[in-house]
């Protein structure tokens, strides 16, 4: 059972799971018109999963007898001054998706509601991966700089990344 102070918070977390896909899709068109048909397919990939993402909160919402709550969002950014920019953006993005994770498993801890705290573990784990990795691509952005070539290998090795659908929750 939900309270409604919990339930809301969940639904609003599903929201920003599913405005996360549109970002990321949002961003892989943005690398689409920069030629860069690699780190556009990896964007492609991170929006699928941010949908499976909400798509748990939607089914953990329902599956604890809550109410789901489909909300809408602004329009994402959809232009940048460089890669360099565009995963900068992304890192911030996926650092504001860590502390709404991290208030949900608080107050679920608040109120003692044990499935959701196991549920949200989950993707308290998946955030430090999604972290990981934006950084780690941003390091390499950095290192790049102005380097054609080197951007070149980068959207080759991002482009190699398959989509593979993660567990249940």
């Amino acid at each position: 059972m939900l309270s409604d102070k919990l339930q809301g918070a969940l639904n609003e977390q599903m929201k920003n799971e599913f405005y996360s896909a549109y970002l990321y899709l949002a961003i892989a068109g943005y690398f689409e018109s920069e030629d860069l048909p690699g780190i556009a397919s990896w964007m492609r990939i991170q929006a699928l999963e941010e949908l499976t993402h909400g798509e748990k909160f939607f089914n953990f919402i329902t599956e604890a007898g809550g109410r789901t709550d489909l909300r809408g969002f602004d329009a994402p950014q959809n232009g940048f001054d460089s890669p360099l920019a565009a995963f900068q953006y992304s890192l911030e993005h996926e650092r504001f998706v860590t502390a709404s994770i991290n208030k949900l498993m608080d107050l679920a801890r608040d109120e003692g509601n044990h499935a959701a705290q196991i549920f949200l573990q989950w993707f308290v784990t998946e955030q430090v991966e999604e972290e990981s990795n934006f950084g780690l691509i941003l390091r390499k952005l950095e290192r790049i700089g102005d380097d054609g070539n080197g951007l070149l290998r980068l959207d080759e090795e991002l482009g190699a990344r398959t989509f593979v659908a993660p567990a249940p929750a």
